[in-house]
Formats: structure tokens, C-alpha cells, sequence
């Protein structure tokens, strides 16, 4: 039951070439930074990178789009990141933009053994319809677009049908945990991080405080062990390590 590894190299290590990943934050809250980084230091590509965003120019996911580790990411959005723009927009990078509520359910149905379900997001634009680039040519055409998506009727309103997500593995962060993998999060930081954790079937949580099992009053645990492989106690300073995506504090 003590799903604990030495170290983040150690917990990475088994990540290979063109693994699909899941990988929890939002922007650069509640990132698995230290996971990051290790699977950057072992070289590691072609990777298939499911999140929000892709972190932005020198952080988080940013770091291995910029190496060209990664191939494809399924992403809501583009964000702060300048390269991840540009590679998209180079044909660089195949990229499936999706709607953020759809992302969300889209890896929580994954987890729950769920391959697909009907939503009214999307429906009447290219989301339905198909046609959104997934990657450019490098003449600037389209080399593939999204394919059109089955919609149905359910009491006189459309929905098309959307796929659940599964990963190879999965990146999350939280702010405890204990040996058996039990995980709690703190406030904005919870965000992607309990949907990517069910959608990996190996899933690796970096925890700022390891603490024993039993110490975690079950009402709060906001996701239970069952859904991680493996974790890794951070240090003092990785914990502490926190970027800021965007200040907009006054002078």
C-alpha cells in the first residue's frame, strides 16, 4: 500500500517515448513542476500531452514544448505561451482545442469508465461541425481539422457526442497527501488536478506534505487513492516553488 518513490526521477522513469500524458493546473497554479522537470531531464518525446494550457514560455509544460518533446496537446486554450502559438501556427505541433467544461468532463468520464457522452457545448459551431485546424501545413493551410461529430436530438434540444479521455499516465499536484495516495488540494490549485488523476492509468502526485495514513480526515480527502500509482514528497523548496503566470497587482 505505500505507493511512495525516492524521488521524481524515480517516479518518472517508466515514461517513454510517445506516452500520452494528463497533466493537472491551470495556467501555473497547482502545476506538478518537480514531475515536470524530471521527465524533461530524462528526454523523453513525442510526447501526447492532455491539460488546460501548456504553462507558459519557461515553465511547467512550457519547458518540454520548447525542447519539442511534446507532438500533440489536447488544450481549452493557448494562453501566455508565445511558442506554443507559434508552433501550432508553424505546423509544428498538432493541437485539439476544446471547449474547458468539456475538457473537464471529457477526463472525468475517462476515469469513470465512461467512452463518451452527449453535451450541448459546441453545438452549431465547428465544434460540431468540424474544420478546426488540429495542425497547419507549413504554406499555412490546413493539413488536418476536426472531424464533424455526431449530434442528436434529446427532448427538442441538440448535443453532440464527445469521447472520454484516457492517458497513459498522469502529472498532478497536491497540497497533502498520504502513503496510500490519498490527495487533498487547496482551493484554485484543485482545479485539473483530481480530472487528469482519474483519466491516467498510472498516475504520479507530487505532494507538498507527505503525512501518514490515517492522518487525513476521510471527509476531506477530494481524491481517494485508488486513482494514484505512485507519490512523491516534495522538499521543502520544491513545495515552496511557485511561479506567478501574470502580476496585476498596482504599483
Amino acid at each position: 500500500m505505500d505507493k511512495t518513490a525516492s524521488s521524481a526521477a524515480e517516479a518518472t522513469a517508466d515514461i517513454g517515448d510517445g506516452a500520452s500524458i494528463a497533466v493537472g493546473g491551470f495556467g501555473l497554479c497547482g502545476i506538478p513542476g518537480t514531475l515536470i522537470q524530471a521527465l524533461h531531464t530524462r528526454g523523453a518525446g513525442g510526447l501526447h500531452v492532455v491539460s488546460n494550457n501548456c504553462g507558459v514560455d519557461d515553465a511547467g509544460l512550457g519547458i518540454l514544448l520548447a525542447d519539442d518533446r511534446i507532438t500533440r496537446i489536447t488544450a481549452s486554450y493557448v494562453g501566455e505561451n508565445k511558442e506554443f502559438a507559434r508552433r501550432y501556427l508553424a505546423g509544428e505541433l498538432e493541437v485539439e482545442l476544446t471547449p474547458q467544461g468539456t475538457l473537464a468532463e471529457r477526463l472525468r468520464a475517462g476515469g469513470c469508465g465512461i467512452p463518451a457522452f452527449y453535451t450541448p457545448a459546441g453545438v452549431g459551431t465547428q465544434v460540431a461541425d468540424g474544420g478546426i485546424p488540429w495542425r497547419y501545413a507549413p504554406d499555412g493551410g490546413v493539413a488536418v481539422a476536426s472531424p464533424p461529430k455526431e449530434v442528436r436530438t434529446f427532448d427538442g434540444r441538440a448535443y453532440l457526442l464527445e469521447q472520454g479521455i484516457t492517458c497513459d499516465f498522469a502529472l498532478v499536484r497536491a497540497a497533502r497527501g498520504d502513503r496510500h495516495g490519498n490527495l487533498v488540494f487547496t482551493k484554485a490549485a484543485r482545479n485539473f488536478n483530481t480530472l487528469a488523476a482519474m483519466a491516467g492509468r498510472i498516475t504520479i502526485a507530487e505532494v507538498e506534505h507527505l503525512v501518514e495514513p490515517g492522518e487525513l480526515d476521510p471527509d476531506e480527502i477530494h481524491l481517494p487513492g485508488i486513482f494514484v500509482q505512485r507519490v512523491v514528497a516534495l522538499t521543502p523548496a520544491q513545495a515552496v516553488n511557485k511561479q506567478i503566470e501574470k502580476r496585476t497587482v498596482r504599483a
